[in-house]
């Protein structure tokens, strides 16, 4: 079986943490019985293409400059993305995979996607099991972000992806898990959350080391209103860019996929909807 993985690094030397955390992602990777080549777009980030050559792993790699993004930008996800998708179709690739380089996964994944018989099939993890502090946090918590998500695409709908990105650009933080699921419907993909079979861990980073707060996020969210477009164009309900957790993880039920656990989190989760609802609506007319 052979993937193409999408991810990015951090740049190197700005925070020790991370950069143990983005060896380990590299390390637990290279252990999968799989034919795995990365491809792996950068933006001028320091130290990360001297760190991959010392990692030595089959990869792709594309540099951006960052001189040629947004004022203030550091980052695209979706030029990471572009990249990806033009060397997937020129290429004789099983599945496209995307993912956070915050992450470790279990090695059972290769043998769960080589069983998929299923066309047009998108799976990934939700919830995470977020470690913060070398501690697991309450694993009944719906922690939010979907940073592990696998696509079977044969050349034909790995080209209408790509097409659908045409004039499509996002910048810096946010709509990331919200534009995956929403292209996943755009692609008709069948979904199945992985989350009884395998588990996710994300190592929480430490963002103040990047000059990067929750100030920050929302600022980046804001600023990409290129994904309503996209949403529009596509005849896709804005919902997802408006609707937050709510609506993504409504999107992406499906009964089969459910165990105690992940009902109790889904519980959890929309017990709280009714009161969110009301303070959002008190916010509009006070």
């Amino acid at each position: 079986m052979k993937i193409l993985w999408q991810v990015s690094f951090r740049p190197l030397n700005k925070s020790k943490s991370n950069d143990i955390i983005q060896t380990k992602f590299i390390d637990n990777i290279k252990k999968f019985n799989a034919d795995i080549t990365f491809s792996i777009t950068q933006f001028d980030d320091y130290g990360v293409y001297n760190f991959l050559k010392k990692k030595k792993i089959k990869k792709k790699f594309f540099n951006y400059p960052k001189k040629l993004l947004p004022k203030n930008s550091k980052y695209s996800n979706s030029i990471m993305l572009k990249n990806s998708l033009k060397y997937y179709i020129k290429g004789d690739f099983d599945y496209f995979v995307f993912s956070n380089a915050d992450i470790l996964v279990s090695k059972k994944i290769i043998s769960i996607l080589k069983l998929v018989k299923t066309k047009d099939y998108m799976g990934f993890v939700f919830p995470n099991t977020l470690i913060k502090n070398g501690k697991v946090i309450n694993s009944y918590t719906p922690h939010y972000g979907i940073d592990f998500i696998a696509f079977k695409l044969n050349k034909k709908k790995a080209k209408l992806f790509l097409k659908l990105l045409k004039g499509y650009n996002q910048y810096d933080w946010g709509v990331i898990d919200n534009f995956y699921i929403a292209i996943g419907e755009a692609l008709k993909m069948n979904f199945e959350n992985l989350f009884k079979k395998i588990k996710i861990k994300k190592i929480e980073n430490k963002f103040k080391d990047f000059s990067e707060d929750r100030k920050w996020q929302i600022k980046s969210w804001k600023k990409n209103e290129f994904f309503k477009i996209f949403l529009k164009k596509n005849n896709l309900s804005l919902l997802y860019a408006f609707g937050s957790y709510y609506y993504l993880l409504f999107k992406i039920l499906r009964i089969r996929d459910l165990n105690f656990k992940l009902f109790l989190i889904y519980f959890r989760f929309y017990l709280f909807l009714p009161i969110n609802l009301l303070k959002k609506i008190l916010k509009i007319f006070f």
